[in-house]
């Protein structure tokens, strides 16, 4: 009896992957909240919104299920006004922008600049957490920070902007990766745009075209490990 190999998909929400969990549910045979065929098992982890409900609902699942390789799957707010909303971007790599102290002149410090961690202290690597996965080859790059609060006033925009300098904000792509990194799986953030990191206005949100074009490539990449019907 040889080894399935254990693929995990993660989403912060059900919402954002329910064309997928549509085609699995069609496609796949369910045993036990386990999508399984002859050689692969799909294990799907809805953690909840943040890094927080990422990092521990990840820390547990990883702690009693070996995984060989991760997928995030989600929306995102851009930075880089050169993406298009809709577009879907395997993220390479991604940092904590929010995660340090406030000076009284309202500049920001991380942990690494108040020398409360090693800039290449495992999983970071010069302050980031890297895709292990180097390259998706049909899908562009992009970089990203994670936030616990969603930016939304110019000065904020503009400081993080500044400070960090990448194309994509989410709530839970930082965390993903330090689980995947630390457990030495193979893994891949994948985020659609459904938005532009600006002052709050989801009027001009599409978030229902970012999810279609998401799910799209999420069903060709599980598509990748299917047995081909005799």
């Amino acid at each position: 009896m040889h080894h399935k190999k254990n693929v995990l998909i993660v989403s912060a929400t059900e919402f954002e992957i329910l064309p997928l969990l549509d085609y699995l549910n069609d496609n796949w045979e369910l045993k036990s909240e386990v999508y399984e065929n002859e050689t692969i098992a799909i294990h799907v982890l809805v953690t909840g919104v943040g890094m927080v409900a990422t990092t521990f609902t990840m820390a547990s699942f990883l702690a009693r299920q070996k995984i060989d390789l991760a997928f995030n799957f989600g929306i995102a707010g851009a930075f880089n006004r050169a993406f298009k909303l809709g577009e879907v971007y395997h993220v390479q790599s991604d940092c904590f922008a929010d995660l340090g102290i406030e000076l009284p002149n309202g500049q920001f410090q991380d942990l690494f600049q108040l020398d409360l961690m090693d800039e290449n202290q495992a999983p970071f690597i010069n302050k980031k957490l890297y895709s292990p996965l180097a390259t998706t080859s049909f899908l562009p790059s992009a970089t990203a920070l994670t936030v616990n609060k969603v930016t939304g006033t110019k000065s904020s925009i503009a400081s993080l902007q500044q400070d960090y300098d990448v194309d994509l904000e989410t709530m839970e792509g930082a965390a993903f990766y330090y689980c995947c990194n630390l457990h030495r799986i193979e893994a891949a953030q994948i985020r659609a745009v459904s938005n532009y990191v600006e002052p709050r206005n989801k009027n001009n949100w599409e978030i229902p075209m970012a999810i279609e074009a998401l799910n799209a490539v999420a069903v060709e990449m599980i598509k990748t490990f299917e047995i081909p019907k005799a």
